[in-house]
């Protein structure tokens, strides 16, 4: 039977039990007219449309992608494909495609050969460096091109220009992860894996709505539920999500709460010797700092705090705690809220109290939220050295300027990297003169949206765009680089699990569109970078001899790829780093032996305290840790900055929805994605509707002392006294993209500007809202407003700040609204 991928997205279930391998369940869309054995040929590839890494086939029938199919020995997905995996590749097609290179003259941008826009792009950064050196050059990336092609960037950048000013739209979605790891476990890297899925007894989802961000994964998580001896779901998301839904406990806490939250859950497990003793003692250090702070969250102040039930605090405290086989993963409700890095290494201290790593069935996940945030992170196209290098550690630095030819100190390294949010305070200061922007669209995804806007059309800043479309970002560009998009492009990924997939090029791109790192590789050599030899910093010129050099970078670190090449990865179903000569099947699980990579010699960071951000001294850190043992590190709650109020009664959260992603760039130009998902909405619930004479589908406006966004209005049991926007709806109307929609629609003209002290991940789940009625569902004009929905978050918590430290503070308030 044929099924309708768009209502039924998780598709057909395939029952499993405990310990048993996932059966496989084959997905294909063609497009119309189209069958099987008309395909001329398949090719590999894997999704990249979410962070999952689904692996699929391509077919290509004469000349363009005609669909997709899912692979069968896929160690990811079982030959399952989601909905957008099924219908995104068809925004390759689109008829807006970028197809030549524009250039800004006289106001209005024209196109232009690419000598012409490199030559443009060239003379600005040589005039920069001349004049104001390599901080006057920012470079700001994805989450989703290959690895390859951030290996080279990060090269061209770090070694070859000396900016500290790089970063990725990571620092979005998924720099809580990598922070959260390296608080805990020294080092980034994933501990656990999807296959623990097949083997865990509970699996607790800490805001992650992963029926909606990766839904081949919540796929197989309903086959489990489905058969035999089913695990037990703790949810904690203040939403009634499709995992809430199935959950066996669900907490719904009062948004920016979440450190009371797991305070009270580590209580009750210490408590009740829920824990394990020996391993504590074993691979950890900092019990006894940790156990001092949670002792102070009882299950009843810290239930208050997050305005849920007492009871239902101890059922999620028994359900981790008494767990045989515990699965925790994490995502944006945690990484996006108030206090994000110490509430998600709250986590890791659960599975480290209770000795659950390494082992089937007993894994974290501090999941990503991009295809390729992980090598984001790994290449160092973000706030990271490349290979998980420790920036304050000068071994790390003289290994990596070994490995580049170049000397160590034109590797920025005395200070901390500059992150996202800082990068564009630097652009609208003046301090940056150039920023380079790659397949990211930052005036639509960024946070306090007319002010990013200001930022980007600011005289003085020359703003260079590489994208496939001409995005709200693009249309704002003194140069835009037509890029080539996945399947046009070879390069390999890594998912959130570590599972490295190489992507073949199915077709050519579309007229003069350039691969990514034909570009990178072009503007290298036009600036004439070379090492100290004198000659090409970037000495390749494919993708495969991109990745042997990447190798060579990842060797004996903890994100090795040695073992692997172009032809291991070709025709596998995924490969996990570490992946080594001596391991050359890679690594399904890390820590099995309960040794980290947190050896002060070794690891990627000292960390940071988690209240302040304040980094660690090394001094500090090897007299804290000299064995290298796991870190347990507690964190007081603290209160939002800014809290729901009189004028502001309701907690804003933003977020995904499952037919879209990020700013529709692809997903609005994939006809079943766009119809399934096609303008904004305001989630909220029936008392505040009533209290606002709101009905289902009335038209309301949705404010904040930022700005304004109309949406219609969904009733649902989201938790009440909080309202839910999905984020991805700009300014283009996907109807016909050439003509912009003026409507006030994106979420980000409401969000504010403040990010989480530890991993500097901007925090858009922490701004409180008004809302009101502008028309009733069948069109009519709204009467004058009477009345605001009464402010039910307030409960026992002083509004009060008390977040981050003074440089943190200061770091925030520039950025707050007028």
């Amino acid at each position: 039977m044929k099924r309708d991928r768009i209502a039924e997205p998780w598709g057909a279930r395939t029952p499993y039990g405990p310990g048993e391998p996932w059966p496989v369940r084959v997905d294909t869309y063609l497009g119309e007219g189209t069958s099987s054995e008309q395909v001329d040929r398949w090719v590999q590839s894997a999704s990249v449309l979410h962070s999952n890494g689904d692996g699929l086939d391509i077919a290509v029938r004469d000349g363009p992608i005609v669909g997709v199919r899912g692979r069968a020995d896929d160690r990811v997905n079982h030959g399952r494909l989601g909905p957008k995996d099924l219908f995104g590749w068809q925004a390759n097609h689109s008829r807006d495609r970028l197809t030549r290179p524009l250039v800004r003259d006289g106001g209005r941008l024209v196109e232009a050969s690419w000598d012409e826009a490199m030559n443009r792009v060239v003379a600005r950064t040589r005039q920069l460096l001349a004049e104001s050196g390599p901080s006057s050059i920012g470079f700001y990336t994805s989450g989703q091109l290959f690895l390859e092609e951030y290996y080279t960037l990060a090269v061209v950048a770090r070694g070859g220009i000396g900016t500290a000013h790089l970063d990725g739209n990571t620092r979005l979605c998924t720099a809580t992860a990598a922070e959260a790891l390296k608080e805990s476990f020294g080092c980034d890297g994933q501990p656990g894996s999807y296959t623990d899925v097949d083997h865990a007894d509970v699996i607790a989802l800490y805001g992650h709505n992963v029926a909606e961000t990766q839904t081949v994964l919540w796929s197989r998580i309903l086959d489990r539920l489905a058969g035999p001896h089913p695990p037990a779901i703790l949810c904690v998301d203040p939403r009634p999500t499709p995992v809430a839904r199935a959950a066996s406990v669900h907490l719904a806490p009062r948004p920016g709460t979440n450190v009371a939250l797991m305070n009270g859950l580590l209580h009750e497990l210490i408590a009740n010797d829920w824990f394990d003793p020996a391993y504590v003692a074993a691979h950890t250090v900092g019990f006894e700092d940790l156990q001092a702070i949670v002792q102070e969250y009882p299950a009843e102040r810290a239930a208050a705090i997050c305005g849920i039930e007492v009871d239902d605090l101890r059922s999620a405290a028994r359900l981790v705690g008494k767990a045989d086989r515990l699965l925790s993963t994490v995502l944006q409700g945690f990484y996006q809220a108030n206090q994000a890095t110490a509430a998600a290494v709250q986590v890791n201290n659960i599975h480290l109290l209770r000795g659950m790593l390494g082992r089937p069935g007993c894994g974290v996940l501090q999941m990503n939220g991009q295809p390729t945030a992980q090598n984001t992170r790994e290449c160092g196209a973000d706030g990271d050295l490349s290979g998980f290098r420790n920036w304050a550690n000068p071994e790390h630095v003289a290994q990596l300027a070994e490995i580049w030819n170049i000397e160590p100190s034109t590797i920025p390294h005395h200070s901390p990297p500059t992150h996202a949010m800082q990068i564009f305070r630097y652009a609208e200061q003046g301090s940056i003169g150039m920023l380079w922007v790659q397949a990211t669209n930052p005036a639509v995804s960024l946070p306090e949206l007319a002010r990013i806007r200001e930022v980007l059309s600011r005289d003085g800043l020359f703003l260079v765009v590489q994208d496939m479309f001409l995005t709200e970002t693009a249309s704002l560009a003194d140069v835009v680089l037509p890029a080539a998009a996945w399947a046009e492009k070879t390069g390999t990924f890594t998912n959130a699990d570590r599972t490295v997939h190489l992507s073949e090029k199915a077709v050519e791109p579309p007229g003069e569109a350039r691969s990514d790192l034909d570009i990178f590789v072009d503007f290298a050599d036009r600036m004439a970078l070379v090492d100290k030899d004198g000659a090409p910093l970037v000495g390749w010129r494919t993708p495969q001899d991109a990745f042997e050099a990447w190798k060579r970078c990842s060797a004996d670190r903890p994100c090795d790829y040695s073992g692997l090449s172009y032809d291991v990865l070709r025709g596998s179903g995924g490969v996990q780093w570490p992946c080594t000569p001596d391991h050359p099947a890679g690594t399904e699980r890390l820590y099995t032996d309960g040794r980290f990579w947190a050896d002060p010699d070794r690891c990627e960071t000292y960390g940071r305290d988690l209240l302040t951000g304040a980094p660690v001294e090394v001094t500090e850190y090897r007299a804290l840790n000299p064995s290298g043992k796991a870190l347990l590190k507690g964190a007081d709650y603290r209160a939002p900055h800014e809290q729901p109020s009189d004028d502001y009664p309701l907690a804003l959260l933003t977020g995904r929805t499952l037919y879209q992603f990020h700013t529709r760039t692809k997903t609005g130009r994939a006809p079943q994605l766009q119809a399934a998902a096609p303008d904004v909405w305001v989630e909220m619930s029936a008392d505040d509707a009533q209290a606002l004479s709101l009905s289902e589908g009335d038209l309301a406006e949705v404010t904040t002392v930022r700005g304004s966004v109309r949406a219609q209005v969904r009733l649902t049991a989201i938790r009440p006294g909080v309202i839910f926007l999905p984020f991805h709806y700009g300014y283009w109307d996907a109807a016909d993209p050439s003509e912009p929609d003026g409507a006030g629609r994106a979420a980000n003209e409401l969000t504010p500007t403040e990010w989480d002290a530890v991993s500097k991940q901007p925090l858009f789940k922490s701004g409180a809202a008004r809302v009101r009625k502008l028309a009733a569902a069948d069109g009519r004009a709204a009467p004058a407003p009477t009345t605001t929905a009464s402010a039910p978050l307030s409960g026992d918590v002083p509004a009060t700040s008390g977040g981050p430290d003074a440089e943190a503070d200061e770091a925030i308030r520039p950025w707050s609204a007028p």
